[in-house]
């Protein structure tokens, strides 16, 4: 999945860095903001997970980089929690301009907790996921703690936190303490999923009940069972994205997927030049498909290439017809894998002669059966994968005939 690298200005001027991923068709049905935790940034490995994960789901999703965080303009000492809930209203005012209002927020750790304040003053956003954030905001200053006094005192200094140096100042303490973050759930009114590990070390799990406790109705609560506080285990942070992608269809409508006319043909295929590099859309009368180049040949390796269709059509009739042939005879088959390749060979190297030789078009079909069958039944396997109606039309003379509509 390709990432498109936005630079959005915040209310200050500051630029933010920023990553908008897509659907494989390109064409999202809604828009997602991702907000990450706590002195990380976009690029973590949990939260490209996440935002890719809800591509599959028909979302766009704009993570970005906070003030000072990441590859942002700035300095961390103004990434207080207010200027966090600043940066995602101005992300979000920038995609309701530029594509489409967001209308989900997805927050990690403390962008959980941003995620919740920015919503309430949001009328754009009509749900809301956490994932391991704090029931208050002020819960953040234990990681820097032992400093409180000597910040007071000093107006300035540098801390450690999570092994990296970071310099703050008393504006950025204090701000923590002027969000009344468990008021702003219980007048949230929106749907709220809230996901916590039980062996979370760094947001204990009493934090997920008691924003649950205040939230109201709908909300819901998924554990996350053996999950680490970072998600650093690629398979949590995977399944984090597909159950909210799966959550929040229930409160929004189903957008079903533009239908092209046939024209009372099988199917169509569309390529926009002007929105399009070589991505093509394909509809059947009930399903819609993508197919594209790879980037290695100029494409954007959205989807499968014509001649990868054109494999898996013969694949897919293959195992087809394998089946019902071992179905009528009773054998014991099981699975079938067929592995197909197409290439251009010359008529020499397959040992073809010819009056003018010549370069030919080759598939190569790999046939594996599962179950238990002799070695007779499976040579006769053999001989009907070739008897498949699209081997059948692969193999034998095409005519065409091609017409312009006007």
């Amino acid at each position: 999945m390709k990432s498109t690298r936005l630079n959005i200005p915040n209310h200050k001027g500051i630029n933010l860095n920023a990553y908008l991923e897509l659907p494989a068709n390109q064409k999202p049905n809604y828009y997602a903001i991702f907000a990450h935790c706590f002195t990380c940034s976009s690029t973590l490995g949990a939260v490209k997970n996440i935002s890719r994960s809800l591509t599959n789901h028909g979302f766009g999703v704009l993570r970005f980089d906070f003030t000072g965080l990441g590859r942002s303009e700035g300095e961390f000492a103004d990434s207080h929690f207010s200027a966090n809930v600043d940066d995602l209203i101005a992300v979000h005012s920038y995609m309701k301009e530029h594509y489409d209002a967001p209308s989900l927020l997805v927050g990690h750790s403390l962008g959980g907790a941003a995620v919740l304040v920015a919503a309430s003053k949001l009328d754009d956003v009509k749900a809301v996921a956490t994932v391991g954030a704090p029931a208050t905001v002020g819960h953040v200053k234990h990681l820097f703690s032992h400093a409180i006094e000597e910040v007071q005192d000093k107006g300035e200094i540098e801390v450690n936190i999570g092994g990296r140096p970071f310099v703050i100042d008393s504006d950025f303490v204090n701000d923590f303490d002027n969000t009344d973050l468990p008021t702003i759930v219980k007048q949230l009114r929106k749907p709220l999923l809230i996901m916590h590990s039980p062996f979370d070390t760094i947001v204990g799990i009493e934090n997920a009940q008691q924003l649950y406790h205040n939230a109201h109705h709908p909300k819901s609560f998924v554990t996350l069972d053996n999950a680490d506080h970072l998600l650093s285990k690629t398979e949590d942070s995977l399944y984090v994205g597909d159950v909210i992608g799966t959550w929040v269809k229930r409160y929004f409508p189903r957008k079903d997927n533009r239908i092209l006319d046939t024209e009372g043909e099988q199917l169509v295929g569309h390529l926009n030049l002007v929105e399009d590099n070589f991505t093509t859309y394909i509809q059947t009368k009930n399903h819609s498909i993508v197919a594209d180049e790879p980037a290695s040949i100029g494409g954007d390796d959205f989807g499968p290439s014509p001649y990868e269709y054109l494999n898996a059509g013969l694949a897919a009739c293959t195992a087809m017809t394998l089946k019902m042939y071992a179905n009528r005879k009773q054998w014991d088959l099981q699975e079938v894998f067929v592995y197909i390749t197409h290439s251009r060979k010359h008529s020499d190297d397959l040992n073809i002669e010819l009056d003018k030789p010549t370069y030919l078009d080759h598939i190569n079909k790999k046939l594996k059966f599962v179950g238990n069958l002799d070695e007779a039944q499976k040579q006769r396997l053999k001989e009907i994968a070739s008897r498949c109606p699209v081997h059948k039309t692969l193999a034998s003379e095409v005519i065409f005939n091609t017409e312009v509509l006007v």
